[in-house]
């Protein structure tokens, strides 16, 4: 469970994960060497392995499986690239590209675009999620890139 949101300048994100029902801090954003800012939503351990995967090139006949057993995406990745190009990573190797001024992913992904649509910036969204959604809160983390 989580929210993590785009604004065009900053990437906002809960902090809050659960294990096996038992709530936990964590850092779902990410600033990758290849200057892509990163975030994570889903299977935390599967997260990683796909952020990875995409950091050392995102070769496509190494895609790690990215599925449970019912199909169903264990983890989407929101990718913004240097130009703040939006894409999403879910099931398969293939980028889905966003062209939306704002976007946002996760349990408070509802909260974080209504707050973005009237005017507020993704740090406000992310703590309007954190406000109103159980699953999202522990503080919050934010990644922009320099001017």
């Amino acid at each position: 469970m989580t929210v993590i949101a785009w604004d065009g300048k900053t990437l906002a994100a809960d902090k809050r994960a659960t294990s096996v029902g038992n709530p936990a801090t964590t850092t779902k954003i990410f600033r990758l060497k290849n200057g892509c800012l990163v975030g994570m939503c889903g299977d935390a351990d599967a997260g990683r392995v796909l952020i990875d995967w995409f950091e050392v090139g995102a070769h496509p006949s190494t895609f790690p499986d990215n599925r449970d057993s019912d199909n169903r995406c264990r983890v989407v990745l929101l990718i913004i690239t240097p130009d703040r190009k939006v894409h999403q990573l879910q099931r398969t190797h293939r980028l889905v590209t966003f062209e939306d001024k704002f976007t946002a992913i996760g349990s408070g992904r509802d909260y974080a675009l209504a707050a973005m649509h009237l005017g507020f910036d993704a740090l406000k969204a992310v703590e309007v999620a954190c406000a109103l959604d159980v699953d999202c809160g522990n503080g919050i983390d934010l990644l922009e890139f320099a001017s």
